[in-house]
C-alpha cells in the first residue's frame, strides 16, 4: 500500500491572462440616466423638426344635383303602357290590410312609420335598374330618402295643386306629430323635419286605403313606377 508521501509530486502550471480596461470611466453620478450613451463624447445630434403639414384647398361650395335630375330618367324609344304588372308579376308591393278609414284606426305615426317603409321602398326600386354597385345605390337612395328632399318633392306636389281636400288634411294632421330631437332634425330644422313626416304619413294613408292612387302620387314626384320595362325589352332583344 503506496502512502501520500511514496506518490512523486505533480507540478501544476497555471497560466492566468489578465486584460487592462484603458477606457477612461466615468465618475459616478446618482442622477444620470441608467444608460449612458456609449460614446459620451459625442454630442447628440440635434432632432430634426418634422416637415410642414401640406394644406389642400377644397373649394366649399359643391354642385349637388336636384332631386328632379337625380328622378329623371333617359326618354325610351318605346313605350309601354303602365299596367298592374312589374317584372311578371301582377303586384310588387305587399298586401296592405283594407282600412276604409286609416285616421280612426291608426295615428299619424304609425301612418309615417310605415310610409317612410314605402316610401323608401319606391326609391329603391326606381334606382334598380340600370345595375349598379351598391354605394351608389345607397348614395342615390339616401339622396332621395332625406327629409330635406321629401320637403322638396311635397312643395311639388303642392305647387302644382295636385292634391286633393282629403289628402291634404292628412299632412296638416301628419305635420304635427310629436318626436324627440333627433340628429337628423337638428341638421333639417324642425320646419322641414315636419313637413317630411307629414310626407310619410300621406304615403303610409294611401297605401292602407288606395293603392291606385299612391302609385299616381308617386308617379307624379319622379318615382318610376315601370322601372324595369326597359331592362325587360332590352333583354327580350
Amino acid at each position: 500500500m503506496q502512502t501520500l508521501s511514496s506518490v512523486p509530486s505533480l507540478r501544476v502550471r497555471v497560466a492566468v491572462r489578465a486584460s487592462w480596461d484603458t477606457q477612461q470611466r466615468l465618475s459616478y453620478n446618482p442622477n444620470a440616466p441608467r444608460k449612458p450613451p456609449k460614446n459620451p463624447n459625442t454630442t447628440p445630434k440635434p432632432k430634426t423638426p418634422p416637415p410642414p403639414a401640406l394644406t389642400l384647398t377644397v373649394p366649399t361650395t359643391r354642385t349637388d344635383p336636384s332631386i328632379s335630375d337625380l328622378l329623371k330618367r333617359s326618354t325610351v324609344e318605346e313605350i309601354v303602357e303602365p299596367d298592374e304588372f312589374y317584372m311578371g308579376c301582377e303586384r310588387w308591393l305587399p298586401s296592405p290590410a283594407k282600412v276604409q278609414k286609416p285616421r280612426s284606426v291608426f295615428n299619424a305615426a304609425s301612418l309615417a312609420y310605415i310610409g317612410d317603409c314605402i316610401y323608401e321602398l319606391y326609391a329603391r326600386r326606381h334606382f334598380l335598374f340600370p345595375p349598379l354597385n351598391i354605394e351608389e345605390y345607397n348614395d342615390r337612395v339616401t339622396a332621395v330618402v332625406r327629409c330635406e328632399a321629401q320637403d322638396a318633392l311635397l312643395q311639388k306636389l303642392l305647387s302644382d295643386n295636385y292634391l286633393s281636400e282629403e289628402e291634404r288634411n292628412v299632412l296638416r294632421w301628419g305635420k304635427n306629430i310629436g318626436s324627440a330631437k333627433t340628429r337628423t332634425k337638428k341638421r333639417a330644422g324642425a320646419a322641414v323635419y315636419n313637413r317630411a313626416s307629414s310626407l310619410e304619413t300621406l304615403v303610409g294613408y294611401l297605401y292602407l286605403k288606395n293603392v291606385k292612387r299612391l302609385e299616381e302620387v308617386m308617379l307624379k314626384l319622379g318615382f318610376s313606377t315601370d322601372s324595369s320595362m326597359q331592362f325587360i325589352l332590352e333583354e327580350a332583344k
